[in-house]
């Protein structure tokens, strides 16, 4: 077995094994590191085994809701933007629900996507569909080492968190331990509340595998598709669109070329009309006490969301 292929296995469990063996410069598939992946979505033909309960479809759909709401919230507006403050124990808390969705630790994911903000749409952007192609763009360049290793320059602000530091290395852990849970939680289930037609391993492929998928599948998109399909309100200097279907999805971030015009606002829906449920979830967390000072979007911004709309409209009447 040659050195190489050990590093790759040991970075299924210690993300920070033998960095210096990768290439930060290859786009090349690299099998061997990508295979949980790749099982995590076969995964999901368990369902063929299994079957289905009410209750285990409810329970994938709700701990969707909870972690999209992570990735969301504290993953995207709140390690990546920085768009509110929170105390250090909530803090740790959706760090690790957002490391339950299986898409690497907070550190990593915030370092690429700021990376992503300075970059977007040009070569440098790992995930460009201009750039790229679409398919890469989706789940491409999830697979190679190019955008495996965790820029810690890049996120200074929270490297300092030995916690976030150790979810981040050891960016499996958390995944796995869900897993068994799950499946604890299904067993138990199964034999005191039979009624319910579930067990441990139908709750795991609903409630781990499949959820974990449309979790990820949902958030890339806004990588890949919310470049390519949807409304252009700012001519930003990347290829960012709004798209609603792409916002129900994905709790709000479908709102992406909103997004992409003021990054440090906690509200990516600018309109009352562009439904934004991370950012309604964010305000009632905020009247709990839990967050604070979250970003508002600036009235300069505001005017000129008017002022945009009622341009593109006098232009589509003057067709």
């Amino acid at each position: 077995m040659s050195k190489n292929l050990v590093y790759n296995i040991l970075r299924w469990f210690d993300s920070e094994a033998k960095p210096e063996q990768l290439d930060a410069n290859s786009t090349a598939f690299n099998w061997p590191r990508v295979l949980p992946f790749i099982a995590l979505h076969i995964g999901c033909f368990g369902v063929l085994w299994v079957g289905v309960s009410a209750f285990a479809a409810w329970f994938a759909l709700g701990f969707f809701l909870l972690r999209m709401f992570a990735i969301t919230g504290f993953y995207h507006r709140y390690f990546s933007h920085k768009t509110f403050k929170t105390n250090r124990f909530w803090q740790f808390i959706f760090a690790v629900l957002g490391a339950s969705a299986a898409q690497r630790g907070p550190l990593w994911w915030a370092a690429h996507h700021r990376h992503h903000h300075q970059h977007s749409d040009s070569p440098a952007d790992l995930h460009s569909p201009q750039e790229q192609g679409f398919w890469w763009s989706h789940v491409g360049w999830f697979t190679c080492d190019a955008g495996f290793r965790t820029d810690y320059n890049r996120v200074r602000d929270w490297a300092r968190y030995p916690e976030l530091r150790f979810l981040n290395r050891y960016d499996a852990l958390v995944p796995l331990l869900c897993l068994g849970l799950i499946y604890g939680l299904g067993e138990w289930l199964a034999a005191t509340r039979p009624e319910l037609g579930t067990n441990g391993a139908q709750l795991v492929i609903w409630g781990f595998f499949i959820s974990t998928v449309a979790v990820f599948h949902g958030t890339v998109s806004i990588n890949s598709l919310a470049h390519v399909w949807g409304k252009r309100r700012f001519e930003t200097t990347d290829d960012s669109r709004n798209n609603f279907w792409l916002a129900l999805i994905t709790l709000g971030e479908g709102w992406h070329n909103n997004h992409h015009r003021w990054p440090t606002s906690a509200r990516q829906g600018f309109r009352w009309w562009e439904v934004d449920i991370t950012y309604y979830l964010l305000w009632l967390m905020e009247k709990a006490g839990i967050i604070h000072d979250l970003k508002p979007v600036p009235s300069s911004i505001r005017k000129e969301t008017l002022e945009r709309d009622r341009a593109l409209k006098e232009s589509r009447n003057a067709r």
